[in-house]
Parts: structure tokens; sequence; C-alpha cells
């Protein structure tokens, strides 16, 4: 089959799964407890009955797993976790520390050094739990790609590939916040609907119930800092291959950002595709199934292994 037959069946499948909702019974979301350094994280999981590649998510700054990658809707599929399972990908999503059901450790802050590193203590784990699989891929959104960039950068060896979404570096992204104590700051609605930016991408059932699931998943903010190790993300040393993905309307991704990172990647497996009609959240928006059909034909090389059951 060739390359463009393959990516076209793949956007169609994706295509099809969009417009008709439902027709495929959800994955159950399980949890787990992954325990780092003493320290206990909640890994959330789901995947279809006979898995062939497996991923693992990393969110962004504000919300965890379950609003930001497996939200449900009555009548809409908005899950990324369920789009993956439905390629045939046992999904999990790390809670970072002080974010949903994994509680803050002693220090009260996260750091950007001890993010990646209990990612990578999760790949660990993830790749012990598949062994027939190979080693995960991993997805970092917004805050999560750069935590997942460290990763790439500091243990190639424990993941397949990258996946970018969002990456919100530009000027200031390292300054230190001014408080020497955690602020532990409630969140808010508003907080929780400002990545949907573009009227008539995502219902408004869709943004009060991303709403909800976010504040009770995340009633209070956490809290990083030590923020100048994030100048230790270079590109040069990421030698994985890599999938990043801009939202033509996302105010996080700055063009000129993303262009400096693609080309100075060490990796020549790389690819840097602009979503349009899509925003920060493009995924749970109409942009879904090109999203989607672009994630399956970088994971499996363009040959998908066809649609899976839960």
């Amino acid at each position: 089959m060739s390359d463009s037959l393959t990516i076209t069946r793949s956007i169609f499948i994706a295509c099809l799964l969009a417009l008709l909702p439902g027709i495929l019974p959800a994955a159950a979301l399980e949890r787990h407890s992954v325990v780092v350094d003493g320290h206990p994280l909640a890994v959330w999981s789901k995947a279809p009955a006979e898995p062939q590649a497996v991923m693992l998510l990393v969110h962004g700054r504000t919300w965890s797993t379950r609003p930001d990658f497996d939200l449900q809707v009555p009548g809409e599929d908005l899950s990324l976790m369920d789009g993956l399972v439905a390629m045939g990908v046992a999904t999990y999503g790390v809670d970072l520390r002080g974010y949903g059901e994994t509680p803050r450790d002693g220090t009260g802050w996260l750091t950007p050094d001890r993010a990646a590193a209990d990612v990578a203590a999760v790949l660990g784990w993830l790749t012990r739990r598949h062994p027939s699989l190979g080693v995960p891929y991993l997805f970092g959104w917004s805050y999560g790609s750069m935590v997942a960039q460290l990763v790439g950068q500091r243990h190639p060896e424990v993941i397949a590939g990258l996946i970018l979404f969002g990456y919100p570096v530009r000027p200031g992204f390292d300054r230190n916040p001014e408080n020497s104590e955690p602020l532990e700051a409630p969140t808010t609605r508003e907080a929780a609907l400002s990545d949907f930016l573009l009227p008539g991408t995502i219902s408004e059932a869709a943004m009060n119930s991303f709403a909800t699931a976010a504040l009770a998943s995340d009633p209070v903010r956490t809290d990083w800092n030590a923020l100048e190790q994030w100048q230790a993300l270079d590109p040069a040393q990421v030698t994985s291959p890599v999938l990043l993905l801009q939202a033509a309307h996302d105010p996080l991704a700055v063009p000129h950002v993303h262009a400096a990172f693609f080309a100075a990647l060490g990796s020549n497996d790389r690819l840097w595709a602009v979503i349009p009609g899509g925003d920060h959240a493009a995924f749970m928006e109409t942009p879904r199934s090109y999203f989607l059909s672009l994630v399956e034909s970088f994971v499996f090389r363009g040959e998908s292994p066809g649609r899976a059951a839960p």
C-alpha cells in the first residue's frame, strides 16, 4: 500500500470515529501508583485488548491527566486517550507531583528536573509492564512538552519517539516566581476556559464539562520553582524521532521558536505539522481527527495496524 493511500485511510477512519461518537465502547480507565524515590505518582491508563504500541502522556502547567486527556462528554468524542486506544495504543497519563491524585512532596514545589526524573521512571515502569511492545512513545502538551524534551535529551533509550504539542518556550519562561514559599493558590473557572479561543471549534457543553472536571481534579494550582533548569533545553541533544505539532491559532506556540527548535534538532527523523482551525486545545476541538491521524502516522510509520477494539 502506498504512503498516500495509507495516510488517506488513517484520516478517513479518524474522521469517521469523530463523526460517530459512542459506536465503540470506551475502554475502562484504570489507576496505578508508581513509586519514584519514595513518592507515589498517580498514573492513569486505558488500553485496547491487543495493543500495538505504548504511549505516556504528560499534562500541562495547570491541569492534570484526567481533564486534559480523558474528557468525557455525552454524545461527543473528545478524550485523547480514547482516540489513541482506538488506533491500538496502550495509553497512560502521569499526574506530576502536586497534580490530580499525586500529592506534593515535602518541598511543596515541583521543578523541571524533578518532573523529568519522575517521567523517566514511569517510562521505565511502562517498558517493564509491556515487554513485548518496546519502549513507549512520549507525548507532552504545553508545559508537559518541555518536560518531555528534557526526558528525551537525558534518557533517549527509554523512548521510541517524542510528540510535542503546544510547545510554550518564549522569553521569560525560565524566570523564577517571586514568592519564596509555595502559594497554593486556588484555580479558577476562567483559567480552565482560557485555552478555548476559537468560536465554533468546541461545544459549550464540552467547555463547561472541561471546567468542571479541571476544578474537581486540580482545585489548587501547583507551584514550580528552579525554573532556570529549563535553560538545559537543547534540541540538538534530542536524537529520537520527533513529531512537533503546532495549532495555527495557539498563542503559546511561537512560530519562530518552533522554527529554531525544529532546525536545531539532533534527529533527522522529524516532522513539524501546523494544524489549521485549532488553538492550544486542538485535540479536543474540530481539528481532532487530523491531529489523531498525524499521531497515528508517526507512531506506526504510515502502516496502521488497524483500529483496535477496546
